[in-house]
């Protein structure tokens, strides 16, 4: 019988353990530096997109050669999107998963860095793991598109110029798939091309990521809530009442487990299916 915490952390595991080969160590020069880096990565997250890119690996195939360094791209340039977020020129946070952001331990510039170099270094991992060239270039395209000005860095522009006047359903939804859906879209969709996904069978497993992202996106808003934190002007919250969010999070579920129906054999989603209800209804 298929358990999802067993899976998630086996998962997690694997993901853990090729972070820490990629990375440099703390004390290779320039130490703090590296330092900061593995501070930001090593942060004690769930790790939920480079395990959903691993569960698409596994959807398409038993074996996925490149599907480590795929999801650990994906981390790393998560990562890299979470540090520059908490700048004072961005989100202005100080602490993060229960512990003072990357800025504030180590210093604005060398925060700045450790995400500038974070960002080149889950690139560096795709270019150089040993793939059939089109797999390579195909994974770095995926990634280049959901981190650029029509992904986060564009969801980010539209965050930061948004206004609680100013925000509508359709503007904090925009947000949300820029921002955060087009990130776990493009985790799903790359596990599924380093398994050798067809065309068809990877838009399904990128219309899942996006579906799922979106309720992520909203169902950390009603935790937000839930915890007595401002949600802000791009909040779901801001445009909708909580039983409203909670219909859409159980509706974009549904889609997102429907995606998958149409292009990839049912036993094989069986972790996708469960990662998508897990993280639709999580709890603060």
């Amino acid at each position: 019988m298929f358990r999802l915490d067993s899976y998630l952390e086996s998962r997690r595991k694997s993901v853990e353990a090729a972070l820490d080969f990629i990375l440099p160590s703390a004390d290779t020069p320039p130490a703090r530096l590296h330092e900061a880096m593995r501070y930001a990565v090593f942060s004690g997250g769930k790790r939920v997109r480079p395990v959903l890119c691993v569960a698409a690996a596994d959807a398409v195939a038993d074996k996925a050669p490149h599907a480590a360094e795929a999801a650990a791209a994906v981390e790393l340039f998560h990562t890299y999107t979470l540090i520059h977020d908490d700048l004072p020129c961005m989100d202005d946070d100080d602490m993060r998963r229960g512990r003072p952001t990357c800025h504030v331990a180590f210093g604005e510039a060398t925060a700045v860095l450790a995400g500038d170099a974070l960002q080149c270094l889950a690139f560096g991992v795709l270019a150089d793991a040993g793939m059939e060239p089109g797999v390579s270039s195909a994974l770095a395209r995926e990634l280049a598109s959901a981190g650029g000005s029509m992904g986060v860095a564009g969801g980010q522009a539209e965050d930061l110029a948004a206004t609680v006047a100013g925000a509508t359903v359709e503007s904090v939804a925009r947000i949300h798939l820029l921002k955060s859906a087009a990130l776990i879209a493009a985790a799903t969709r790359m596990g599924g091309i380093a398994a050798g996904a067809s065309a068809a069978q990877t838009d399904a497993l990128g219309a899942y990521g996006e579906k799922v992202g979106m309720a992520f996106q909203m169902a950390d808003d009603l935790l937000d809530s839930e915890r007595g934190e401002a949600g802000g002007e791009t909040s779901c919250l801001s445009v909708m009442s909580a039983e409203d969010a909670r219909e859409r999070i159980a509706a974009l579920t549904t889609e997102a487990v429907a995606a998958l129906a149409r292009h990839l054999p049912a036993d094989r989603t069986v972790p996708l299916k469960a990662m998508a209800e897990w993280l639709a209804g999580r709890k603060a």
